[in-house]
C-alpha cells in the first residue's frame, strides 16, 4: 500500500512538474545530501566560479542533447529511486526467495533490467556495455567500463577474474579512439580477501615497529600516516606462511600483467578502493604497480583516495611527493567514500573512534583541499588526477581552480567522473566547460550487478536520493520543449489561418 501511494504521489509530482512553465523556481541545491551550503564551500570556490556550471541560469541546459524518450525514462527512474520505499522494496525483493522461484525471478529481473538496471548499469555483456558507451561518446563524454565481479575467495576465482578483466581491456580496441578512459580492477577481486586482511595486519604492525621485517615487500609508497587507523591490529600478526607468500606473489602477478597490458595499450588502469581493512594491502600492491609502470612521467596505474577519511590529506601528500622525489608519475583517483556505515559500525564495536570525517561538511572540505592539492601536481606536470564526485559545488570549484592554474580543458591528466546514470547534469555541464568527463559504467549480469549496486544503495542510503539537481534540471528540459511545442503549434495554427 505504502509503495503505491508512493508511485501515485509520484505521477502526480511529475505531472505538476511538467505543467509548469519553462522557468522553475531556484533549484534548492541544499536537498542533496552530499551537497553543503555555497557558503560552507566558499573559501575553495575562487571567483570566476560563479560562471562555471551556473545552473541557477535557465540558458545553461545540459539536457539539450539529450533525446526526448532517453531524458523522460530517466527522469521517470531518478524519481522512483529518490522515494525510499521504492528502494526498500527493491532491496526486500531482491534479498528474498522470490527470487529464487524460477517464474518470478523471471519476473523481477526483467522489470528491474528494464527500468534501474538499464539506468544505473551499461549491460549485461561486454558487447552491450560497449554499445552504451558508443552513445556516451556521441554524447560528447567518454567511459570507463567496470565489470561487477565479487571479491576472490581462493586463486582460482582470482585466475576467472583476471581473465575477465583482460578481455574488458582488450575489447576497448573496438571501440572508437579515446573513447575509454580508464579501465578498472578491484584488487579483492585477484587477492582472496582473507589474504589482503593478513597483509593488512602486518603492513599496519610494519608502521607501529618500523624493525618489524616483512621479507616479501616489494619497493612501494608510503601507505599509512600516523593518524590512519590502525584498531583491526591490536595484536603482534605471525608472519605470512610460505603458502600465503606464494598466494601473495601470484596476487603480485596478476596485477602486474594487467597493468602491463594496459601499459601497452596506454590505457590508465583504476584501481578502486574497499574498506580499511584491506586498503592498506591494496595500495601496496597498487603504489608497487605504479614503481614499475608510471615511469617517463606517463602515469598508467591509478591507486584511490577516500576523502571521507580523517587519514585522507596526510596520505595523498605523502604518497605523492614520495613518488615525485623517485620519478614516478602518480596516478589517483579521488573519492568521497562508500562504506560510511560498516566502517563506522566496526570502529565502535572494537570501541574506538569513526574513522570517518564527524560531518559531511569536514569530508566535502577534506576531498575540495586534496582536489586542489592535486590540482597544483596536475598543473606542475608531477601527476595526474581523476575527480570522481557528484557534487555540484567540488565540481565547480575544481575546474575553477583548473582555470586560475591554467590547465588546458584537452589535458588529459585531469578528467572528472561520475557513476552512469548519477549527476547527469554536472557531467553535461563539465562537458559543455569543454572537460574531460568520464561514466562510470558497471557491466555484468543482473544477478551479479544488481547486489553490488544493491549494497552500495545499502551503505549510502543518500546516494540514490541525492538527484535533486538532476530531476529538477530534466523538468526544466522537458518543460522548455513542451512549452516549444505548444508555442510551435499556436504558429502554425496562425500560418494557417492567413494562408486562408
Amino acid at each position: 500500500m505504502e509503495i503505491a501511494r508512493a508511485s501515485s504521489n509520484l505521477l502526480r509530482r511529475l505531472a505538476r512538474s511538467l505543467n509548469t512553465s519553462a522557468s522553475p523556481p531556484i533549484i534548492n541545491l541544499s536537498e542533496k545530501l552530499d551537497h553543503p551550503s555555497i557558503q560552507n564551500q566558499s573559501n575553495t570556490t575562487t571567483s570566476s566560479s560563479s560562471t562555471l556550471l551556473n545552473f541557477y541560469d535557465n540558458d545553461e541546459r545540459p539536457f539539450s542533447t539529450v533525446s526526448n524518450p532517453r531524458l523522460l525514462r530517466s527522469l521517470l527512474n531518478l524519481e522512483l529511486v529518490a522515494i525510499d520505499p521504492v528502494v526498500d522494496f527493491g532491496m526486500w525483493v531482491m534479498k528474498s526467495r522470490m527470487v529464487e522461484s524460477p517464474v518470478l525471478k523471471d519476473l523481477v529481473l526483467g522489470v528491474i533490467k528494464h527500468t534501474f538496471y538499464e539506468h544505473f548499469c551499461a549491460g549485461e555483456s561486454v558487447e552491450e556495455a560497449s554499445s552504451t558507451l558508443r552513445r556516451l561518446w556521441d554524447d560528447g563524454l567518454r567511459g570507463i567500463l567496470d565489470y561487477g565481479l565479487e571479491d576472490a575467495v581462493d586463486n582460482e576465482a582470482c585466475d576467472r577474474n583476471l581473465d575477465e578483466f583482460l578481455k574488458t581491456v582488450e575489447s576497448s580496441k573496438l571501440l572508437p579512439p579515446c573513447s575509454v578512459s580508464y579501465a578498472c580492477a578491484k584488487i579483492t577481486a585477484i587477492c582472496p580477501i582473507a589474504l589482503l586482511n593478513r597483509v593488512s595486519d602486518l603492513l599496519r604492525w610494519e608502521h607501529k615497529d618500523p624493525q618489524f621485517n616483512l621479507p616479501w615487500k616489494m619497493d612501494t609508497l608510503p601507505l599509512l600516516s600516523n593518524s590512519s587507523p590502525f584498531y583491526h591490529t591490536l595484536n603482534r600478526p605471525d608472519p605470512l606462511t610460505s603458502q600465503e607468500e606464494q598466494d601473495l606473489q601470484q596476487a603480485q602477478q596478476r596485477l602486474m600483467t594487467l597493468s602491463q597490458k594496459c601499459f601497452d595499450m596506454n590505457l590508465p588502469l583504476l584501481i578502486d578502493a574497499e574498506y580499511t581493512s584491506v586498503q592498506p594491502a591494496i595500495d601496496y600492491l597498487t603504489y608497487s604497480a605504479m614503481v614499475r609502470f608510471n615511469r617517463d612521467n606517463n602515469p598508467i596505474v591509478f591507486g584511490t583516495i577516500q576523502a571521507y577519511l580523517k587519514d585522507a590529506r596526510e596520505r595523498i601528500v605523502m604518497a605523492t611527493e614520495a613518488a615525485e622525489k623517485n620519478g614516478i608519475a602518480v596516478g589517483l583517483k579521488l573519492v568521497r567514500g562508500a562504506y560510511l556505515s560498516s566502517e563506522t559500525k566496526l570502529a565502535s564495536s572494537l570501541g574506538f573512534t569513526s574513522p570517518i570525517h564527524g560531518t559531511i561538511e569536514k569530508t566535502h572540505s577534506c576531498y575540495n583541499d586534496c582536489a586542489s592539492f592535486m590540482l597544483e601536481k596536475v598543473a606542475k606536470g608531477s601527476a595526474a588526477v581523476l575527480l570522481a564526485t557528484h557534487n555540484l559545488e567540488s565540481g565547480r570549484a575544481a575546474a575553477s581552480k583548473a582555470q586560475a592554474l591554467g590547465i588546458g580543458k584537452e589535458n588529459q591528466r585531469l578528467q572528472f567522473a561520475q557513476l552512469k546514470g548519477m549527476a547527469e547534469g554536472l557531467s553535461f555541464g563539465l562537458r559543455n566547460a569543454g572537460f574531460q568527463v568520464s561514466k562510470y559504467l558497471p557491466y555484468g549480469p543482473i544477478e551479479k550487478v544488481m547486489p553490488y549496486l544493491l549494497r552500495r544503495a545499502e551503505e549510502n542510503r543518500g546516494l540514490l536520493s541525492a538527484s535533486t539537481l538532476d530531476r529538477q534540471l530534466m523538468r526544466r528540459e522537458l518543460a522548455r520543449r513542451i512549452k516549444a511545442a505548444v508555442l510551435e503549434g499556436e504558429v502554425d495554427k496562425i500560418r494557417t489561418s492567413i494562408n486562408h
